[in-house]
Protein backbone atom coordinates (compact mmCIF):
# COMPACT_ATOMS: atom_id res chain seq x y z
CA UNK A 1 0.00 0.00 0.00
CA UNK A 2 1.29 3.10 -0.88
CA UNK A 3 1.97 5.07 2.61
CA UNK A 4 4.40 7.92 2.92
CA UNK A 5 5.01 10.65 5.11
CA UNK A 6 5.81 14.76 4.08
CA UNK A 7 6.36 17.95 5.58
CA UNK A 8 4.26 20.93 4.93
CA UNK A 9 3.67 24.50 5.30
CA UNK A 10 0.82 25.94 3.30
CA UNK A 11 2.58 26.83 0.92
CA UNK A 12 4.33 23.55 0.29
CA UNK A 13 1.02 21.73 0.79
CA UNK A 14 0.39 20.95 -2.64
CA UNK A 15 4.00 20.00 -3.64
CA UNK A 16 6.58 16.97 -2.59
CA UNK A 17 8.16 18.08 0.17
CA UNK A 18 8.73 14.97 2.42
CA UNK A 19 9.56 14.75 5.93
CA UNK A 20 6.60 13.23 7.55
CA UNK A 21 3.35 11.52 7.27
CA UNK A 22 0.65 14.02 8.56
CA UNK A 23 1.89 17.17 6.98
CA UNK A 24 1.91 17.07 2.86
CA UNK A 25 -1.04 15.52 1.34
CA UNK A 26 0.58 12.48 0.44
CA UNK A 27 -0.20 8.81 0.13
CA UNK A 28 1.83 7.37 3.68
CA UNK A 29 1.58 1.48 13.17
CA UNK A 30 1.32 -0.84 13.58
CA UNK A 31 0.94 -3.12 16.55
CA UNK A 32 0.19 -6.76 16.49
CA UNK A 33 -0.51 -7.42 19.52
CA UNK A 34 -0.85 -10.49 22.31
CA UNK A 35 -2.90 -9.02 24.67
CA UNK A 36 -3.05 -10.74 28.53
CA UNK A 37 -6.22 -12.02 30.34
CA UNK A 38 -5.57 -8.16 31.75
CA UNK A 39 -5.75 -6.55 28.67
CA UNK A 40 -9.08 -8.33 27.16
CA UNK A 41 -10.92 -7.66 29.87
CA UNK A 42 -10.35 -4.00 29.00
CA UNK A 43 -10.87 -4.67 25.65
CA UNK A 44 -14.24 -6.70 26.65
CA UNK A 45 -17.21 -4.67 24.84
CA UNK A 46 -15.32 -1.99 23.15
CA UNK A 47 -16.12 -1.39 20.04
CA UNK A 48 -13.91 -2.10 17.18
CA UNK A 49 -13.75 1.10 15.31
CA UNK A 50 -13.02 2.97 18.61
CA UNK A 51 -10.42 4.12 20.84
CA UNK A 52 -11.48 2.85 24.73
CA UNK A 53 -9.52 3.93 27.92
CA UNK A 54 -9.91 0.80 30.12
CA UNK A 55 -9.81 2.23 34.01
CA UNK A 56 -9.44 6.03 34.00
CA UNK A 57 -7.03 7.85 36.18
CA UNK A 58 -8.45 10.84 38.84
CA UNK A 59 -7.82 14.60 37.42
CA UNK A 60 -9.05 18.00 36.93
CA UNK A 61 -11.28 17.04 33.77
CA UNK A 62 -13.51 20.18 33.71
CA UNK A 63 -16.62 21.38 35.59
CA UNK A 64 -18.83 18.35 35.47
CA UNK A 65 -21.82 18.56 33.62
CA UNK A 66 -21.26 22.07 32.36
CA UNK A 67 -17.78 20.85 31.09
CA UNK A 68 -16.64 21.67 27.29
CA UNK A 69 -18.08 18.54 25.38
CA UNK A 70 -18.02 20.15 21.68
CA UNK A 71 -14.46 18.99 19.78
CA UNK A 72 -12.85 21.97 17.20
CA UNK A 73 -11.72 20.36 13.98
CA UNK A 74 -9.69 22.77 12.33
CA UNK A 75 -9.10 21.49 8.50
CA UNK A 76 -8.90 23.21 4.93
CA UNK A 77 -12.29 22.45 3.90
CA UNK A 78 -12.10 25.69 1.01
CA UNK A 79 -9.33 26.36 -1.43
CA UNK A 80 -6.74 23.69 -3.06
CA UNK A 81 -6.32 21.32 -0.24
CA UNK A 82 -10.03 21.55 0.17
CA UNK A 83 -10.35 17.65 -1.11
CA UNK A 84 -7.79 16.47 1.47
CA UNK A 85 -9.51 18.54 4.51
CA UNK A 86 -13.05 17.33 3.57
CA UNK A 87 -11.77 13.73 4.08
CA UNK A 88 -10.15 14.26 6.70
CA UNK A 89 -13.04 15.76 8.56
CA UNK A 90 -15.28 12.44 7.38
CA UNK A 91 -12.78 10.23 9.37
CA UNK A 92 -13.11 12.62 12.30
CA UNK A 93 -16.85 12.81 12.00
CA UNK A 94 -16.93 8.70 11.59
CA UNK A 95 -14.66 8.46 14.90
CA UNK A 96 -16.85 10.68 16.81
CA UNK A 97 -20.17 9.19 16.24
CA UNK A 98 -19.51 6.04 17.40
CA UNK A 99 -20.69 5.01 20.89
CA UNK A 100 -17.73 3.74 23.12
CA UNK A 101 -19.40 0.45 25.52
CA UNK A 102 -17.39 0.58 28.18
CA UNK A 103 -19.99 1.86 31.05
CA UNK A 104 -20.48 5.49 30.61
CA UNK A 105 -24.01 6.35 30.91
CA UNK A 106 -26.71 5.71 27.78
CA UNK A 107 -28.01 9.50 28.42
CA UNK A 108 -24.52 10.83 27.99
CA UNK A 109 -24.34 12.42 24.76
CA UNK A 110 -21.37 11.68 22.08
CA UNK A 111 -19.24 14.74 21.69
CA UNK A 112 -20.15 16.83 18.45
CA UNK A 113 -17.71 17.87 15.70
CA UNK A 114 -17.35 21.73 15.14
CA UNK A 115 -15.42 22.18 12.25
CA UNK A 116 -13.89 25.51 11.18
CA UNK A 117 -12.19 26.53 7.78
CA UNK A 118 -7.98 27.35 7.84
CA UNK A 119 -8.27 28.30 4.00
CA UNK A 120 -10.73 31.22 4.83
CA UNK A 121 -10.02 34.93 4.49
CA UNK A 122 -8.94 35.33 8.01
CA UNK A 123 -7.03 31.79 8.22
CA UNK A 124 -5.87 29.77 10.86
CA UNK A 125 -5.71 31.96 13.43
CA UNK A 126 -9.72 32.81 12.99
CA UNK A 127 -10.79 29.72 12.71
CA UNK A 128 -9.42 28.98 16.13
CA UNK A 129 -10.78 32.16 17.58
CA UNK A 130 -14.22 30.79 16.48
CA UNK A 131 -13.71 27.16 17.97
CA UNK A 132 -12.35 28.75 21.27
CA UNK A 133 -15.59 31.31 20.78
CA UNK A 134 -18.24 28.12 20.79
CA UNK A 135 -16.61 27.11 23.64
CA UNK A 136 -15.02 23.84 22.10
CA UNK A 137 -13.20 21.37 25.17
CA UNK A 138 -10.34 19.98 22.58
CA UNK A 139 -9.51 20.71 19.42
CA UNK A 140 -7.99 18.06 16.36
CA UNK A 141 -5.81 20.32 13.23
CA UNK A 142 -4.40 22.04 11.57
CA UNK A 143 -2.79 20.61 9.14
CA UNK A 144 0.37 22.64 8.88
CA UNK A 145 2.87 23.58 10.66
CA UNK A 146 2.47 27.16 9.68
CA UNK A 147 -1.15 27.30 10.82
CA UNK A 148 -0.11 25.48 13.72
CA UNK A 149 2.44 27.37 15.23
CA UNK A 150 -0.53 30.28 14.92
CA UNK A 151 -3.34 28.92 16.53
CA UNK A 152 -0.90 27.57 19.19
CA UNK A 153 -0.46 30.46 21.07
CA UNK A 154 -4.47 31.32 21.43
CA UNK A 155 -5.32 27.90 22.40
CA UNK A 156 -2.55 27.64 25.18
CA UNK A 157 -3.69 30.77 26.83
CA UNK A 158 -7.68 29.05 26.81
CA UNK A 159 -6.02 26.03 28.16
CA UNK A 160 -7.47 24.07 25.04
CA UNK A 161 -5.58 20.72 23.91
CA UNK A 162 -4.78 20.46 20.64
CA UNK A 163 -4.08 17.21 18.40
CA UNK A 164 -2.45 18.96 15.38
CA UNK A 165 -1.86 16.68 12.34
CA UNK A 166 1.31 18.26 11.40
CA UNK A 167 4.77 16.49 11.47
CA UNK A 168 6.90 19.20 12.21
CA UNK A 169 8.39 18.44 15.93
CA UNK A 170 9.37 22.32 16.44
CA UNK A 171 5.60 22.83 16.87
CA UNK A 172 5.68 20.51 19.99
CA UNK A 173 4.88 22.34 23.74
CA UNK A 174 2.44 21.19 26.41
CA UNK A 175 -0.89 20.72 25.40
CA UNK A 176 -0.15 21.12 21.73
CA UNK A 177 0.56 17.53 20.36
CA UNK A 178 2.11 17.13 17.31
CA UNK A 179 0.34 13.70 15.63
CA UNK A 180 2.38 13.30 12.11
CA UNK A 181 4.24 10.69 11.73
CA UNK A 182 7.93 11.82 12.46
CA UNK A 183 11.27 10.90 11.15
CA UNK A 184 12.26 11.27 14.88
CA UNK A 185 9.59 8.24 15.44
CA UNK A 186 10.64 6.43 12.59
CA UNK A 187 14.56 6.83 12.86
CA UNK A 188 13.99 6.10 16.84
CA UNK A 189 12.58 3.11 15.34
CA UNK A 190 15.04 2.18 13.60
CA UNK A 191 17.74 2.26 15.66
CA UNK A 192 16.58 0.80 18.93
CA UNK A 193 15.68 -2.59 16.42
CA UNK A 194 19.21 -2.39 15.09
CA UNK A 195 20.98 -2.29 18.39
CA UNK A 196 18.56 -4.88 19.42
CA UNK A 197 20.05 -7.22 17.01
CA UNK A 198 23.81 -5.95 18.04
CA UNK A 199 24.48 -2.65 15.98
CA UNK A 200 26.31 -0.07 17.82
CA UNK A 201 28.26 2.05 14.89
CA UNK A 202 25.45 4.13 13.40
CA UNK A 203 26.50 6.94 10.10
CA UNK A 204 24.03 8.41 8.15
CA UNK A 205 24.02 9.27 3.91
CA UNK A 206 21.57 11.95 3.87
CA UNK A 207 20.35 14.65 0.63
CA UNK A 208 20.67 18.00 2.13
CA UNK A 209 17.13 19.00 2.38
CA UNK A 210 14.66 19.51 4.58
CA UNK A 211 14.02 15.51 4.62
CA UNK A 212 17.62 14.37 4.93
CA UNK A 213 18.34 17.14 7.93
CA UNK A 214 15.40 16.08 9.90
CA UNK A 215 16.35 12.48 9.30
CA UNK A 216 20.16 13.28 10.40
CA UNK A 217 18.99 15.05 13.79
CA UNK A 218 16.31 12.55 14.65
CA UNK A 219 19.42 9.87 14.25
CA UNK A 220 21.78 11.66 16.28
CA UNK A 221 19.09 12.38 19.23
CA UNK A 222 18.17 8.80 19.09
CA UNK A 223 21.85 7.87 19.82
CA UNK A 224 22.80 10.09 22.64
CA UNK A 225 19.24 8.93 24.18
CA UNK A 226 20.18 4.76 23.83
CA UNK A 227 23.48 5.78 25.05
CA UNK A 228 25.36 4.57 21.65
CA UNK A 229 28.18 6.30 19.82
CA UNK A 230 27.61 9.55 18.27
CA UNK A 231 26.60 8.70 14.70
CA UNK A 232 28.87 10.27 11.57
CA UNK A 233 25.95 12.07 9.23
CA UNK A 234 27.16 13.29 5.79
CA UNK A 235 25.02 15.40 3.72
CA UNK A 236 25.41 15.55 -0.18
CA UNK A 237 24.19 17.55 -3.12
CA UNK A 238 22.03 15.72 -5.24
CA UNK A 239 24.65 14.67 -8.50
CA UNK A 240 25.87 11.81 -9.17
CA UNK A 241 29.77 13.24 -8.61
CA UNK A 242 28.53 14.50 -5.33
CA UNK A 243 27.34 11.32 -4.16
CA UNK A 244 30.13 9.47 -5.07
CA UNK A 245 32.58 11.54 -3.33
CA UNK A 246 30.91 11.65 -0.30
CA UNK A 247 30.22 8.23 0.27
CA UNK A 248 33.67 7.03 -0.52
CA UNK A 249 34.71 9.07 2.13
CA UNK A 250 31.67 8.36 4.66
CA UNK A 251 32.82 4.46 4.32
CA UNK A 252 36.74 5.58 4.38
CA UNK A 253 36.95 3.66 0.84
CA UNK A 254 40.81 4.93 0.61
CA UNK A 255 42.03 3.80 3.90
CA UNK A 256 40.35 0.32 3.20
CA UNK A 257 41.81 0.29 -0.25
CA UNK A 258 44.84 0.81 1.32
CA UNK A 259 44.75 -1.81 3.80
CA UNK A 260 44.05 -4.30 1.67
CA UNK A 261 47.12 -3.56 -0.69
CA UNK A 262 49.00 -3.66 2.18
CA UNK A 263 50.09 0.01 2.59
CA UNK A 264 49.96 2.55 5.35
CA UNK A 265 46.49 3.90 5.42
CA UNK A 266 47.16 7.65 4.14
CA UNK A 267 46.22 10.42 5.87
CA UNK A 268 45.18 8.51 8.78
CA UNK A 269 46.67 10.72 11.53
CA UNK A 270 43.51 13.15 10.15
CA UNK A 271 41.23 10.09 11.45
CA UNK A 272 39.31 10.45 14.81
CA UNK A 273 40.83 7.91 16.70
CA UNK A 274 37.48 5.69 17.28
CA UNK A 275 37.59 5.67 12.98
CA UNK A 276 41.40 4.36 13.18
CA UNK A 277 40.11 1.74 15.10
CA UNK A 278 37.19 0.89 13.73
CA UNK A 279 39.30 0.22 10.37
CA UNK A 280 41.98 -1.48 12.12
CA UNK A 281 39.58 -4.04 13.37
CA UNK A 282 36.85 -4.60 10.78
CA UNK A 283 35.93 -7.92 9.86
CA UNK A 284 36.04 -8.03 5.68
CA UNK A 285 34.14 -7.97 3.44
CA UNK A 286 33.00 -10.47 0.85
CA UNK A 287 32.29 -8.73 -2.83
CA UNK A 288 30.93 -11.98 -4.46
CA UNK A 289 27.87 -11.98 -1.73
CA UNK A 290 24.57 -10.53 -3.29
CA UNK A 291 24.60 -8.59 -0.45
CA UNK A 292 27.71 -6.81 -1.21
CA UNK A 293 25.81 -6.20 -4.91
CA UNK A 294 28.08 -8.36 -7.29
CA UNK A 295 24.68 -9.68 -8.53
CA UNK A 296 21.45 -7.85 -8.33
CA UNK A 297 18.94 -7.90 -10.81
CA UNK A 298 17.92 -4.75 -13.17
CA UNK A 299 14.33 -3.33 -12.78
CA UNK A 300 14.57 -1.93 -9.03
CA UNK A 301 15.60 1.53 -7.72
CA UNK A 302 17.89 2.47 -10.09
CA UNK A 303 17.21 0.42 -13.21
CA UNK A 304 20.29 0.38 -15.02
CA UNK A 305 21.91 -2.14 -12.50
CA UNK A 306 24.58 -1.92 -10.14
CA UNK A 307 28.03 0.48 -11.38
CA UNK A 308 31.18 -0.93 -11.10
CA UNK A 309 34.06 0.21 -8.88
CA UNK A 310 34.84 3.40 -9.67
CA UNK A 311 37.62 3.52 -11.50
CA UNK A 312 38.69 6.91 -11.01
CA UNK A 313 38.82 6.29 -7.21
CA UNK A 314 42.61 6.59 -6.32
CA UNK A 315 44.11 3.17 -5.02
CA UNK A 316 40.73 1.17 -6.60
CA UNK A 317 41.99 -2.52 -6.44
CA UNK A 318 41.18 -4.24 -9.76
CA UNK A 319 37.95 -5.48 -9.86
CA UNK A 320 37.01 -9.07 -8.68
CA UNK A 321 40.60 -9.70 -7.17
CA UNK A 322 40.02 -7.99 -3.43
CA UNK A 323 37.72 -7.21 -1.01
CA UNK A 324 37.96 -4.35 1.62
CA UNK A 325 37.28 -4.39 5.25
CA UNK A 326 34.18 -2.97 6.48
CA UNK A 327 33.31 0.47 6.79
CA UNK A 328 33.05 1.87 10.00
CA UNK A 329 30.01 1.89 10.73
CA UNK A 330 27.61 -1.83 11.23
CA UNK A 331 24.29 0.76 10.28
CA UNK A 332 23.57 3.49 7.86
CA UNK A 333 20.72 5.62 7.30
CA UNK A 334 19.84 7.11 3.92
CA UNK A 335 16.76 9.62 2.93
CA UNK A 336 16.98 9.66 -0.96
CA UNK A 337 14.55 8.59 -3.26
CA UNK A 338 13.79 8.53 -7.03
CA UNK A 339 17.41 8.86 -9.05
CA UNK A 340 19.50 9.60 -6.05
CA UNK A 341 18.56 6.80 -4.82
CA UNK A 342 19.71 4.88 -7.29
CA UNK A 343 23.04 6.92 -7.65
CA UNK A 344 23.31 5.92 -3.98
CA UNK A 345 23.19 2.56 -4.32
CA UNK A 346 25.47 2.43 -7.06
CA UNK A 347 28.16 3.78 -4.84
CA UNK A 348 27.66 1.69 -1.98
CA UNK A 349 28.22 -0.92 -4.40
CA UNK A 350 31.82 0.30 -5.94
CA UNK A 351 32.69 1.57 -2.30
CA UNK A 352 31.92 -2.21 -1.51
CA UNK A 353 29.72 -1.69 1.45
CA UNK A 354 28.91 -4.93 2.09
CA UNK A 355 25.08 -4.98 3.23
CA UNK A 356 25.88 -8.72 4.98
CA UNK A 357 27.94 -6.70 7.67
CA UNK A 358 26.19 -3.17 7.36
CA UNK A 359 22.49 -2.44 7.69
CA UNK A 360 20.75 -0.21 5.60
CA UNK A 361 17.81 1.77 7.12
CA UNK A 362 15.58 4.42 5.23
CA UNK A 363 12.71 6.47 5.91
CA UNK A 364 8.89 5.59 5.60
CA UNK A 365 8.71 6.97 1.99
CA UNK A 366 10.72 3.94 0.60
CA UNK A 367 6.86 2.09 1.49
CA UNK A 368 5.46 3.89 -1.32
CA UNK A 369 7.80 2.01 -4.13
CA UNK A 370 9.01 -0.66 -1.98
CA UNK A 371 8.08 -3.23 -5.39
CA UNK A 372 11.33 -1.52 -6.99
CA UNK A 373 13.82 -1.96 -3.88
CA UNK A 374 15.55 -5.27 -4.91
CA UNK A 375 19.11 -4.10 -4.91
CA UNK A 376 18.74 -2.79 -1.29
CA UNK A 377 17.58 -6.46 -0.24
CA UNK A 378 17.85 -6.74 3.47
CA UNK A 379 17.20 -2.63 4.06
CA UNK A 380 14.51 -1.70 7.15
CA UNK A 381 12.16 1.48 7.05
CA UNK A 382 9.94 1.75 9.76
CA UNK A 383 6.09 2.37 8.83
CA UNK A 384 2.48 1.47 9.94
CA UNK A 385 1.23 -1.68 9.67
CA UNK A 386 -1.56 -1.88 7.09
CA UNK A 387 -3.41 -4.25 8.52
CA UNK A 388 -4.07 -2.43 11.67
CA UNK A 389 -5.93 -0.22 8.70
CA UNK A 390 -8.93 -2.97 7.62
CA UNK A 391 -11.51 -2.13 10.34
CA UNK A 392 -11.08 1.50 9.63
CA UNK A 393 -11.45 1.28 5.97
CA UNK A 394 -13.90 -1.08 6.07
CA UNK A 395 -15.87 1.56 8.28
CA UNK A 396 -14.95 4.53 6.10
CA UNK A 397 -15.62 1.93 2.55
CA UNK A 398 -19.54 1.92 3.93
CA UNK A 399 -20.26 5.15 4.51
CA UNK A 400 -18.16 6.65 1.99
CA UNK A 401 -18.50 3.87 -0.77
CA UNK A 402 -14.09 4.15 -1.15
CA UNK A 403 -11.70 3.43 0.70
CA UNK A 404 -9.94 6.57 2.48
CA UNK A 405 -6.63 8.66 1.68
CA UNK A 406 -3.82 7.30 4.29
CA UNK A 407 -4.05 10.81 6.03
CA UNK A 408 -7.77 10.20 7.05
CA UNK A 409 -6.14 7.81 9.59
CA UNK A 410 -4.21 10.25 11.02
CA UNK A 411 -8.05 12.32 11.65
CA UNK A 412 -9.56 8.84 13.10
CA UNK A 413 -7.13 8.32 15.06
CA UNK A 414 -7.49 11.73 16.97
CA UNK A 415 -11.36 11.87 16.58
CA UNK A 416 -11.36 8.39 17.83
CA UNK A 417 -8.81 9.87 21.26
CA UNK A 418 -11.09 12.75 21.91
CA UNK A 419 -14.06 10.33 22.19
CA UNK A 420 -12.55 7.58 24.14
CA UNK A 421 -10.96 10.11 26.80
CA UNK A 422 -14.47 11.94 26.65
CA UNK A 423 -16.43 8.82 27.53
CA UNK A 424 -13.87 7.33 30.45
CA UNK A 425 -14.42 10.69 32.18
CA UNK A 426 -18.29 10.72 31.82
CA UNK A 427 -18.07 13.46 30.21
CA UNK A 428 -16.20 16.14 31.90
CA UNK A 429 -14.05 17.40 29.23
CA UNK A 430 -10.69 16.67 28.15
CA UNK A 431 -7.86 16.24 30.83
CA UNK A 432 -4.61 16.55 29.96
CA UNK A 433 -3.90 13.22 32.58
CA UNK A 434 -6.37 11.35 30.56
CA UNK A 435 -4.69 12.60 27.21
CA UNK A 436 -0.98 11.57 28.20
CA UNK A 437 -1.77 8.58 29.75
CA UNK A 438 1.54 6.85 29.91
CA UNK A 439 0.07 3.18 28.54
CA UNK A 440 -1.29 5.44 25.32
CA UNK A 441 -3.71 4.61 23.21
CA UNK A 442 -4.07 1.92 20.17
CA UNK A 443 -5.25 2.99 16.88
CA UNK A 444 -5.33 2.63 13.15
CA UNK A 445 -2.09 3.62 12.73
CA UNK A 446 -0.63 1.40 15.74
CA UNK A 447 0.17 2.22 19.54
CA UNK A 448 0.32 6.05 20.30
CA UNK A 449 1.08 7.99 23.45
CA UNK A 450 0.77 11.93 23.90
CA UNK A 451 4.13 12.82 26.01
CA UNK A 452 3.71 15.80 28.32
CA UNK A 453 6.00 17.61 26.02
CA UNK A 454 3.52 17.44 23.19
CA UNK A 455 5.54 14.82 21.32
CA UNK A 456 3.69 11.73 20.08
CA UNK A 457 5.62 8.36 20.46
CA UNK A 458 4.30 5.28 17.86
CA UNK A 459 5.45 1.99 18.05
CA UNK A 460 6.68 1.48 14.06
CA UNK A 461 6.93 -1.66 12.12
CA UNK A 462 9.85 -2.47 10.75
CA UNK A 463 9.85 -3.69 6.93
CA UNK A 464 12.62 -5.34 5.00
CA UNK A 465 13.20 -5.04 1.44
CA UNK A 466 13.46 -8.52 -0.35
CA UNK A 467 15.91 -9.27 -2.38
CA UNK A 468 12.99 -9.66 -5.50
CA UNK A 469 11.13 -6.62 -4.76
CA UNK A 470 8.45 -5.95 -2.23
CA UNK A 471 8.96 -6.05 1.72
CA UNK A 472 7.71 -8.40 4.49
CA UNK A 473 7.16 -7.18 8.62
CA UNK A 474 10.10 -8.47 10.36
CA UNK A 475 9.24 -6.52 13.51
CA UNK A 476 5.54 -5.34 14.62
CA UNK A 477 6.48 -3.80 17.41
CA UNK A 478 8.99 -2.27 19.90
CA UNK A 479 8.99 -3.51 23.39
CA UNK A 480 5.94 -1.75 25.60
CA UNK A 481 6.05 -2.23 28.99
CA UNK A 482 2.63 -0.63 29.20
CA UNK A 483 -0.91 -2.58 28.31
CA UNK A 484 -3.06 -1.11 25.95
CA UNK A 485 -5.83 0.63 27.05
CA UNK A 486 -8.14 0.24 23.80
CA UNK A 487 -8.41 -1.17 20.37
CA UNK A 488 -9.64 0.00 17.07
Amino acid sequence: MDRTYWFQSRKTVQGVSPSGRGDNPGPGNPVKRAFGPVVLKCLSGVSLLALAACGTTSGPAGGGATAPRNVGVLLPLSGPNAGLGNEMLTAARLALSRPLNNGQPATMALPQVDAHDTAGPAGAAAAAQAALAAGDGMVLGPLTSVDTAQIAPLTTQAGVPVVAFTSDTNQARPGVWVFGITPQQQVDRLVAAARAEGRHQFAAFLPDNPLGHALGDALIQSCQRMGLAAPQVAYHMNTPEAISSGLASLSAYDSRVAAANGQAAGPAGDLPADLAAALSSAPKADTTSPAAGGSQSQGDAGQNGAAAPDATKSGTPAAGTQSLSSPPFDALLLGDLGLSLKNVIDALNADQVDRSHVRIMGPGLWSAFAGKLGRLAGAWYAAPDPANRKAFVQAFATQMHRAPKPLADLAYDAGALANSVYASVGGRGYPTDILTRPEGFSGVDGLFTLRPDGSTSRDLAIFEVQPAGGVRIVNTSSSHPASVPGSI
